[in-house]
């Protein structure tokens, strides 16, 4: 007799096994409606699993984050069931959900056009309608190999064949569709009726360029029209505010196929990156550290000692140059090092802290490049800390706060925090992992920082903290981390003289807090639209004249703009006022200021802002006095 416990705590007996469908249905019949998938002993299961023995039960509904996630998948195969009846050549590969979508991968020759994505949707809504049931059923692995095979699915017949042995092989049927699939899954497709087709690209068969090119049909699936229509919302919010888009718009930076996953910077763009590197460069100067760079290729020797040839060589760039082979560093770590064993160091030397503004090279993949958020070259605001094992604790301590202040200073106050630690392949001892795992955990706890933690998602030489950013539509963007790297200081030869005379080997903290300056600019592009705060404005104001007569007195306003610290520019084009101020508005400057006759006579300039205020006339000292802090941005106080 099976002992059923539920989440709160109350339990329920039944004298033969029973599913998880009707343990909801003696619950409520309102829950029984919107069981989708059911959580036994921890183990996400389909509704009609059959619990025989005591055990936790608890019905997942839309309302839960696996509900959603059961929601979109099984809206996936009821992408697959609708494309297979409209054209049964193609044939289906695999159809995951990420995030907030799902997407199926189908191989089809002749492709999927925008009319097919509605023809395709229209058929999904058919056949939810019909609300056929979705069994499960588990086959041996040369069953289901003889199916697939003998319906012409070679994709699903090499799926099968590549499981591990002793691997479960499950199939699930809605009436005449057959997919493979771990699961769990809706009880029928009448559970689906908020999902939306959104886009078509290109993939490759199990992301390898040299396989061949899939159709990838992108949807996303919600438990009530409201939730859909709110995420839609956001997508077109998010288009809007597309960086891409607005670097094109702003003349800010572009990117072009002679140098895929590289950017072009323009003036104004430029100006942007260089605000954030100084106000970068103005703290960590404040907080101790010294800034160095390192060489952009070096020996590959190098980077086999450090570990990072053996983990990431097929994403690195190489050369050769009288018979020696480079690589183009995807790091800064190594480097570092180098400079630290330059010399005897002392214990007194530690905590010594080095940064770089370093430009990387990585050889991702040409599809996932994307703007200024995924490039092959790319500078990180990188540091390494070298210190011993007692200092790690107040280093990562202070680290935390440096990084919390710089996020509060872009705007940003919501930040998600996790633990990442041992992955399977890695370097060092155990003892100095657990050691790692030890001191990060116990900085966040110091803190009082909630975090998640993440088993497994270290880097291959220490554990690491990684702080996540939500902005203003939700999304979140992972950015700085602080790593413990017991291991390659050792690897590299790094020693200092201790406090006994004895030379030991310094703990080495990898940190970043923007991550990558390229990334963190998209991302502040998105969250404002392209209307940044005044002191990471490129153009802070424009001076325009009423009329030609007035451009002597805007050339010398825009010079005394100028020396008090103003990136200002005059538009003396021969053009209407109410153009200019549109051109202007709609490039994002924070202050329009006309000079007519009466601003001429008096001395002044008549103040507009970007979000169409009339600030009314005002002499240049007093507009400077009045945005004050606002037009250098924060950290100056600290130089």
């Amino acid at each position: 007799m099976p002992v059923i416990t539920l989440p709160d705590g109350s339990q329920r007996t039944y004298d033969h096994p029973v599913t998880v469908a009707q343990v909801a249905a003696d619950i409520g019949t309102g829950l029984a409606r919107a069981a989708l998938a059911g959580r036994v002993d921890d183990r996400l299961v389909d509704t009609s699993f059959r619990v025989d023995r005591d055990a936790r039960v608890a019905i997942v509904t839309d309302r839960d984050a696996e509900g959603l996630e059961v929601l979109r998948h099984s809206t996936a195969h009821l992408l697959a069931h609708a494309v297979k009846e409209l054209y049964p050549s193609a044939q289906v590969t695999i159809g995951p959900v990420v995030g907030d979508r799902f997407y199926y991968d189908f191989a089809y020759d002749p492709g999927f056009g925008p009319d097919d994505l509605k023809r395709i949707e229209d058929r999904m809504r058919e056949i939810a309608r019909q609300d056929l049931p979705v069994a499960r059923e588990v086959v041996a692995r040369d069953q289901a190999v003889a199916y697939f095979e003998g319906i012409g699915e070679a994709y699903k017949t090499e799926i099968i064949r590549s499981l591990p042995e002793g691997e479960v092989i499950s199939l699930y049927r809605q009436g005449d569709f057959v997919d493979l699939c771990r699961g769990p899954h809706v009880p029928a497709t009448g559970r689906l009726k908020h999902f939306k087709l959104m886009t078509v690209a290109g993939a490759f068969w199990r992301g390898d360029p040299r396989n061949p090119m899939l159709q990838r049909i992108y949807g996303t699936a919600f438990g009530s029209r409201e939730g859909l229509d709110e995420y839609l919302r956001r997508l077109e919010e998010a288009e809007r505010r597309d960086h891409r888009r607005l670097g094109r718009a702003l003349d800010l930076f572009h990117v072009q196929e002679e140098a895929p996953g590289m950017i072009f910077w323009h003036d104004r763009g430029l100006r942007i990156y260089q605000a954030v590197e100084q106000y970068i460069r103005r703290l960590l100067r404040a907080h101790g550290y010294q800034e160095v760079r390192t060489p952009l290729i070096m020996d590959k020797s190098l980077w086999e000692r450090s570990g990072h040839w053996d983990k990431f060589a097929d994403g690195m760039f190489t050369t050769s140059s009288e018979k020696r082979e480079y690589a183009v560093k995807p790091m800064n770590c190594p480097g570092h090092v180098q400079i630290f064993n330059q010399g005897v160091r002392s214990y007194r030397d530690l905590p010594l802290r080095l940064a770089e503004f370093g430009s990387c090279h990585r050889n991702e993949p040409s599809g996932t490049l994307h703007g200024l958020l995924r490039l092959r070259n790319f500078v990180q605001d990188d540091a390494h800390i070298f210190c011993a094992e007692t200092d790690i604790q107040a280093e990562v301590s202070a680290f935390i706060d440096l990084l919390y202040r710089v996020y509060a200073d872009f705007g940003f106050r919501e930040v998600l925090v996790k633990l990442s630690t041992r992955p399977a392949q890695r370097v060092g001892d155990e003892a100095l992992w657990d050691k790692a795992e030890a001191a990060l955990e116990q900085a966040l706890v110091t803190k009082r920082l909630s975090f998640e933690l993440q088993p497994g998602e270290g880097a291959f030489y220490g554990p690491k903290i990684e702080f996540s950013l939500k902005d203003s539509l939700g999304r979140v963007w992972q950015c700085g981390t602080i790593q413990v790297d017991f291991a390659m200081p050792k690897r590299l030869g790094a020693t200092y003289v201790g406090p006994d005379g004895q030379k030991a080997v310094p703990v080495m903290l990898h940190r970043a807090i923007l991550g990558s300056l390229e990334r963190f600019i998209g991302i502040l592009i998105e969250e404002h639209a392209g209307a940044l705060p005044l002191w990471l404005a490129p153009v802070q104001a424009v001076v325009l004249p009423i009329s030609e007569r007035h451009a002597d007195v805007v050339r010398r306003v825009e010079q005394e703009l100028r020396a008090a610290g103003w990136r200002a520019e005059s538009d003396l084009r021969n053009e209407k006022i109410g153009f200019k101020i549109r051109e202007h508005t709609m490039q994002k400057v924070p202050y329009l200021l006309v000079v007519g006759d009466r601003e001429a006579e008096q001395g002044t300039v008549s103040v507009r802002t970007r979000e169409g205020a009339d600030l009314g006339g005002m002499r240049l000292e007093a507009l400077t006095a009045q945005v004050g802090a606002g037009l250098v941005g924060p950290g100056r106080v600290e130089e």
